[in-house]
């Protein structure tokens, strides 16, 4: 095993050895390399001043992605690309054209979130041919909070930014960056060791069992998304941690056509860009709650299998993947078994894991029609936000009545919970608004939601059973608007 960190960092090749493994990529940038220019706002992965832009080997491509590096530890970044905003600006000091536009447009306000802003444009700069529709760069800057509201004119300078593009600058970056990404593809597996810690990175899914059997106490790490806060903000001390994400089996996405449908397969490791993108929009309705679903930077990191393995009630990805008749495959040493996903969840914190044992992927059906399938998130803001209720609906429609039901929920309950006495009040009945007004009954047997800081266990509960209704006047298009503005009621009553 290797027991030191490599990668490129702003264009020269960095060596860390003797290193705490729970140390973030900003802690490190910050104070040992002292590139103040990564700032720290929330340290929480919220608020995008600590933007970076990471390179890493994807299949056979490579991929810029915009990234927090107050959350993500510094091992998880062997055999990548660090670009921080001290890397941008040209050999010759000229600055690129995504900070020459920001001064340009007068977009940088108080100056504190202008270099998350600068990296959440380079890494755009880095993906795009011409200046994206406003709707990509509101999508693109929606993990960065500018408190100055200067949003107007950063959003115009992404539009601007393409206007003169230095081709050999940025041709020549890249070949660096090709060059190093193509020799760390095949690395060590990793023992990183400091402060009476360590963290394992495997590089197959075997080697990933065998570790993890020996060491069933050890904490598994993906994204970080979630992890990194228990240590950035709960200080607790993860003695041994094994990262995942250089496991290529774990990164990978099938799709194979069965007698009943398209099924995909998500490895554990595939983050939540990647999921979304090998989906193809496909249903729509996922793809949208994906788009909803925290900021870029979270979504480029973050994992499918992590959302799931958290267990955490108000995960969004659970409800859908619940109606979707979502599989969790599993695995401890050589033996794997399969659960569906809503009886995976236990209880609160609890999942149907054994020491050892741990989340390969999941499986899911796409609905032959995308229309039978939709799901709604009701959060205080539209985007890079916790929902207080997410519901998702499958539910197909033949000769007029419901054939096939399947409704999840995050937020209702202690876990992510498939709604069964509303599944059976509608199954085989005429599908009208007297079949769901009569199952919105049933929502009182399925569900006892509690009351916290982001709503009240009422209006959990009436905004639960206007998703039904919403589900229904959406399809049917028969309703007025009126018949579900309970939605709106205050989340304090």
């Amino acid at each position: 095993m290797r027991d030191n960190i490599s990668f490129l960092l702003n264009g020269r090749v960095e060596h860390v050895a003797d290193v705490c493994p729970t140390t973030t990529l900003l802690q490190w940038l910050r104070r040992v390399k002292r590139l103040t220019g990564t700032k720290e706002g929330c340290a929480e992965g919220d608020c995008g001043a600590c933007t970076v832009v990471v390179g890493r080997v994807k299949g056979e491509a490579i991929a810029f992605e915009a990234i927090n590096a107050c959350i993500a530890f510094l091992p998880m970044f062997d055999g990548t690309t660090v670009t921080t905003v001290e890397g941008v600006a040209q050999a010759d000091g000229k600055l690129h054209p995504c900070q020459q536009s920001l001064v340009d447009n007068h977009a940088s306000q108080c100056g504190f979130c202008t270099p998350g802003f600068t990296m959440s444009l380079y890494a755009l700069y880095r993906n795009e041919a011409t200046a994206p529709a406003v709707s990509a760069i509101e999508e693109a800057l929606a993990g960065n909070l500018c408190r100055c509201t200067g949003y107007g004119p950063i959003v115009q300078a992404a539009q601007s930014m393409f206007g003169g593009r230095p081709q050999a600058a940025d041709a020549e970056r890249r070949q660096v960056e090709v060059d190093y990404l193509a020799a760390a593809k095949h690395g060590e597996t990793l023992c990183i060791t400091g402060e009476d810690r360590r963290m394992l990175v495997p590089r197959s899914e075997d080697e990933l069992a065998a570790l993890y059997l020996s060491r069933p106490d050890a904490t598994i790490v993906a994204g970080a998304t979630d992890v990194g806060l228990w240590v950035t903000k709960q200080d607790r001390l993860l003695n041994t941690s094994i990262y995942i994400g250089r496991v290529e089996e774990l990164a990978r996405v099938t799709r194979s056509q069965t007698d009943l449908g398209v099924v995909i397969r998500m490895g554990a490791g595939v983050t939540h860009s990647d999921a979304a993108r090998a989906l193809s929009g496909r249903p729509a309705a996922l793809h949208e709650l994906w788009r909803r679903f925290a900021g870029e930077q979270v979504r480029n990191i973050g994992t499918v299998g992590g959302n799931i393995a958290n267990g955490s009630p108000i995960g969004d990805l659970s409800p859908a993947l619940i109606a979707l008749g979502a599989q969790v495959l599993l695995r401890r040493g050589d033996e794997r078994r399969t659960v569906t996903l809503e009886n995976f969840f236990i209880g609160y914190g609890k999942q149907d894991l054994r020491a050892g044992e741990f989340l390969t992927g999941i499986e899911i059906m796409l609905p032959a029609d995308s229309a039978d399938f939709s799901c709604h998130k009701v959060s205080k803001r539209m985007l890079d936000d916790i929902s207080a209720v997410c519901g998702a609906f499958n539910i197909h429609i033949q000769e007029s009545r419901v054939a096939q039901v399947r409704i999840g929920f995050g937020g209702m309950a202690a876990v992510p919970k498939r709604a069964f006495a509303v599944e059976a009040a509608l199954l085989g009945q005429p599908w009208t608004r007297a079949t769901v007004d009569a199952a919105l009954v049933a929502f009182e047997d399925d569900f006892s939601p509690i009351s916290d800081a982001r709503a009240s266990a009422s209006y959990r509960m009436q905004v639960a059973k206007n998703l039904l209704v919403r589900t229904f006047v959406e399809r049917t298009r028969t309703a007025t608007p009126t018949q579900v503005t309970d939605c709106a009621a205050s989340m304090s009553e």
